[in-house]
């Protein structure tokens, strides 16, 4: 079989590598066996609960399906993994926004290596313990309160469900990791895809149900939603997919006697450099308030979540608050991701330059322009794409995903997306492991 380092690997190749390579196939079977694992923990109860009883006090809120998305179910069912990955998702926005604030955390992430990472991500933990903690005693409060739903209620009942549910939040978080370092993408990403593709078939059902009466104006209305879904999807792949190629002149080398003509090649910048985790960190933003307000009956915060949620009556705040959350947490995770002056001294060490730029300082304002300008094109995409949808689910007023059908877009086409070239690197791997042997 002809092999070409140009050609990206075809999907015969690549399944055909899940199926023969015994590291990527290991690495498949670990992911899918931990995601079934987690999936089943929602529906393990928390002790000492009337579930029937939960369900009827929160049928018809919205809070809690604005929040029950996220956990997949988790939290109308009550399981001990009601809470999820939003804890640790949001101890990890809170150190990322402390990284760029205290020298100490950011001396650790870019001058002490693998090990100022690793004490990173042990702080990361400790912190979202801590907010796991919090959750949990606000959802164990709400709970108590509810009539009929805590069998004994009283402080033994919140002291019991606090530590369900906290140890089952920190199982997840040791889960997530676990997916990162043994298995295929984003650990984080793919639980919180799961949880997405889980509430789906109940999304789309409540919509099948619409049809039934065979009005052509709801049809007609679902019709346009489901365009207007695809034209998204494309034009998310499309961003996804999209890079700005800076060209590269390495200067010629003399090894020996031997020289090295001058070699060209480019640096690749992508138009979201965050991917999918904007959208994310975004979410998870929106949701505090929401499961505050939720949880401490606060008149207050219940103001303020019902504004920022997407069926409140206030869209156009929620909307607005969610772009500029999108923008911010773009260009944040970008800066985190990309350092032009870190790139420019690479360059500079490799004796490379950009034709028509000078090495340096010059080089390094060159591409933060480049890069601010790429960040600004995708964080408007994406918020575009986060509100178009959903004010078009609420001009057509087919609640398919609860307002949250852009946001879950979005996550479910990004990750599949970073985990599908996840997979193509190991098959691409596999590929020059074989070139070597032979």
């Amino acid at each position: 079989m002809d092999i070409s380092r140009e050609k990206a690997p075809t999907a015969q190749e690549t399944f055909l590598q899940m199926a023969q390579a015994a590291g990527l196939r290991g690495r498949l079977l670990v992911t899918i066996g931990l995601l079934i694992l987690v999936r089943l923990g929602v529906y393990l109860p928390v002790p000492g609960i009337n579930r029937v009883a939960f369900r009827e006090n929160i049928q018809n809120s919205p809070v809690i399906g604005f929040l029950d998305l996220f956990s997949g179910g988790g939290l109308s069912a009550l399981g001990i993994f009601a809470l999820g990955i939003l804890p640790y998702i949001n101890a990890s926005i809170i150190i990322q926004l402390m990284t760029a604030a205290l020298p100490t955390l950011e001396n650790l992430q870019k001058n002490e290596g693998e090990a100022g990472r690793r004490k990173i991500s042990q702080i990361t933990r400790y912190v979202a313990v801590g907010w796991a903690v919090l959750q949990s005693f606000g959802l164990a409060l709400y709970v108590n309160n509810l009539s009929n739903v805590a069998i004994n209620p009283g402080p033994l009942f919140i002291a019991e469900t606090v530590l369900a549910v906290t140890a089952g939040s920190m199982f997840v978080m040791w889960v997530s990791e676990l997916i990162t370092e043994r298995g295929i993408g984003n650990g984080a990403s793919l639980l919180i895809f799961v949880n997405i593709v889980a509430v789906l078939p109940q999304s789309l059902g409540d919509t099948i149900k619409l049809f039934e009466g065979g009005d052509r104006a709801i049809i007609g209305r679902a019709i346009i939603l489901l365009l207007v879904f695809l034209v998204m999807i494309v034009g998310i792949v499309f961003v996804q997919e999209g890079s700005r190629r800076i060209p590269i002149l390495s200067a010629r080398r003399q090894v020996g006697r031997k020289l090295y003509r001058e070699t060209k090649s480019y640096l690749p910048l992508r138009l979201n450099q965050g991917g999918v985790m904007p959208i994310i960190f975004a979410s998870a933003v929106l949701i505090l308030p929401v499961s505050l307000a939720q949880f401490s009956n606060n008149p207050v915060l219940a103001q303020i979540a019902t504004a920022l949620s997407p069926g409140g009556p206030t869209p156009w705040l929620y909307a607005l608050f969610y772009f500029v959350l999108i923008l911010f947490f773009s260009y944040f995770y970008a800066s985190l991701i990309m350092n032009p002056i870190d790139m420019s001294q690479n360059l500079k060490k490799m004796g490379a330059s950009i034709p028509g730029i000078r090495p340096g300082k010059t080089t390094s304002d060159y591409i933060e322009k480049v890069l601010n300008r790429l960040t600004f094109l995708g964080a408007i995409f994406l918020g575009l794409v986060a509100i178009v949808p959903t004010a078009v689910e609420s001009a057509t007023r087919v609640p398919t995903f609860q307002g949250l059908g852009a946001t879950s877009l979005l996550i479910l086409v990004g990750v599949a997306i970073d985990t599908a070239k996840q997979i193509q690197t190991y098959v691409i791997s596999q590929r020059y492991e074989g070139m070597v042997k032979q």
